[in-house]
Formats: structure tokens, sequence, C-alpha cells
């Protein structure tokens, strides 16, 4: 982004890309991409604490008067929705004779199991413990301390956002054959964004990296539109915790929106592979005036979100099942 164009906005968030190329004539990436560079950033970022939160998906997906079956690092977990409309999480087993309480019925905030009517009420009850649950306003958290073996927070690493009042929020969720490390990794790679995903993104450039600033991953980038029609902005990378990266837009279009990108480890597949879920959070902003009109449009303007997503995530799980694939059979190169 040249410094006219961050100094000022236009009236129309578009512009009319100039000297555009085609997607084999742009400069290669892969030698500024250095392998020792990401695996850095993601050593850092796993020395991070969690507190031993793991993402569950979108707080909308935790419906009032219906369980919601969820299985996060090998634990099969219920989470529903009290009386108050709290969340409440714990073992997906009923403790009686082992029905999927997942298919249970909530009445009055009380889960009630479909098999023999054992009542649960979120309190610990005839050997059933609930684990500790956080709804942020977006995303759905729970805390295993087994699992995480981390010191315990009383709350997720949950990165600033725009207000809710603000902004319009989607949710997309992926699963991959991969660690959660290897979504990290990919988040952590921006030289991949124009030769991956040509039909999103053109003329990126990365400004500066965590060891050279100590922050993240500036990177300069134009959403592509049609055609030679694009939206430039400047983002930042950057990872609060093992297993989540956030990168937001810090000037252009959208300033303040931010793409939060959370891997929640699930368990292992019938063939002993691991499986990842890839759940992100895009909470988009502006302070232009049609925005409001955006808001207004949420509930239709989400699906088109998460199909936005889940084009990208197509590319990215195979980039991360790849990676992880090579991992795994002692062949990748970084």
């Amino acid at each position: 982004m040249s410094e006219r164009g961050r100094g000022r906005r236009g009236r129309y968030p578009l512009r009319l890309r100039r000297g555009s190329v085609s997607w084999e004539r742009q400069k290669p990436s892969w030698r500024e991409a250095r392998p020792a560079l990401i695996a850095e950033a993601l050593t850092e970022a796993r020395a991070r604490p969690s507190g031993n939160w793991y993402v569950i998906g979108a707080s909308r997906d935790v419906r009032p008067g219906r369980p919601l079956g969820r299985t996060v690092a090998g634990v099969e977990l219920v989470v529903w929705r009290d009386e108050s409309g709290q969340l409440v999480a714990g073992p997906g087993a009923c403790p009686h004779l082992g029905a999927p309480l997942k298919d249970g019925r909530v009445h009055c905030g009380t889960l009630i199991c479909h098999w023999h009517g054992l009542a649960l009420d979120g309190g610990p009850f005839a050997g059933w413990e609930p684990v500790p649950a956080h709804d942020d306003g977006v995303l759905a958290w729970v805390r295993l301390d087994r699992a995480g073996g981390e010191s315990p927070l009383d709350r997720p690493v949950v990165p600033p956002r725009p207000e809710a009042a603000g902004s319009v929020d989607a949710v997309y969720t992926g699963f991959g054959v991969c660690e959660p490390e290897d979504v990290v990794a990919n988040r952590l790679d921006p030289w991949h964004g124009a030769w991956l995903h040509p039909y999103s993104f053109v003329d990126l450039t990365v400004l500066s990296t965590p060891a050279e600033d100590g922050e993240g991953f500036a990177v300069d980038v134009s959403f592509k539109v049609a055609g030679r029609v694009v939206v430039p902005v400047r983002a930042v990378f950057t990872a609060p915790e093992p297993r989540t990266v956030v990168m937001r837009i810090t000037e252009g279009e959208g300033r303040g929106s931010v793409v939060e990108t959370h891997a929640t480890p699930l368990g292992h597949d019938d063939r002993g592979r691991p499986r990842t879920a890839v759940v992100e959070a895009v909470v988009a902003a502006s302070d232009r005036p049609g925005f409001t009109a955006a808001r207004t449009a949420a509930p239709a303007l989400r699906p088109l979100m998460r199909a936005v997503a889940g084009r990208l995530w197509r590319d990215d799980l195979a980039y991360a099942e790849r990676r992880w694939q090579l991992r795994s059979t002692g062949r990748f190169p970084g």
C-alpha cells in the first residue's frame, strides 16, 4: 500500500489495480518465507499460555433448549444453556448407563437424559462433573485441565475485537487430518497468500516479521473483488496463544476488523490420525455510513462470509494436512 493510500481513504473502498501481473509472473516468495522463521514464530506461539481453554464453536451454535455434542482432545462433551442463558459443559456420557447426553432434551435449563430421565442442572450430580465453560459473545469455549496440562486461567485468552454493536461476525468451522500446530503454521506463513489463493489475494508484500519488530507479521495485500477491482489493506498477524492466530486490519478499509483462527484438537480417527477443527471467527467493522445497513442484514451476510472463509480453508487445510503428513513420516523439510 502506498504512503498516499495509507494516508487517506477514498470515497469508495474499491481501487482499480494498476500494473497487474499474471499469477505466474508475480514475484516468488519462497526465499522470504524461510522455514526457520516460520518455525520460530510457531515455537513462540506454542510457548504462550492458553490456560487449557479450547474453542468448541460459535456461541450461536449453542441454542437455548438444545444440547450440543462435541469431542475435544479425545474428551466427549455436552454443552447447553441453563435457564439464565449461561453456558454449561461437562462429560457427554450419562453417568447412569452411558447414554449420549447430546441426544437428550433441555427443559427450563435442565438437561434430561432421553434413556432414563436423569436430570442435570449444571452442577455435580450422580458422578457427573461440569467443566468450566465460557461464552465470549462470538465463540464458545471449554476448559479441559487434564488435556491441556497447563496452569488454568479463569478466562480464555480472547483477543480485542470491534464492539459488537458496530460489527458483523460470522464463524466458519472446518475439519482436517492434522494437528493444531499445522493450522497455526499455515497462518504464520503469510507469504503463501497470493500464490495459494489467487482468487482472493493479490499484490501481497510482507513488510515485517516478529523477529524484526517483536510484534507479528505485517502485510500489505489487496482483496480481489472482480477483475482489476481490489480493496487494499494492511494487516498484522499475531498468535496470542498456542492454538490461535489473529489477523487484524490496521490500515485501509475495515480498519480494526479481525479474523481469528482457532485450532482445536478433536482426537484420532479410526486409522489413528489426528483430527483438528478450524474455528474461524470473522468480526468485520467499518465506519462508513453504509455499514449500518450491512449490520441490519447480518443474518443474510453470515452465510456469505462463511462461504468465503470455507473456500480459503479448502486450500489452507490441504496445506495443513500435507504438513502433518510430511512431519509424521519424517519428510518435512522445515
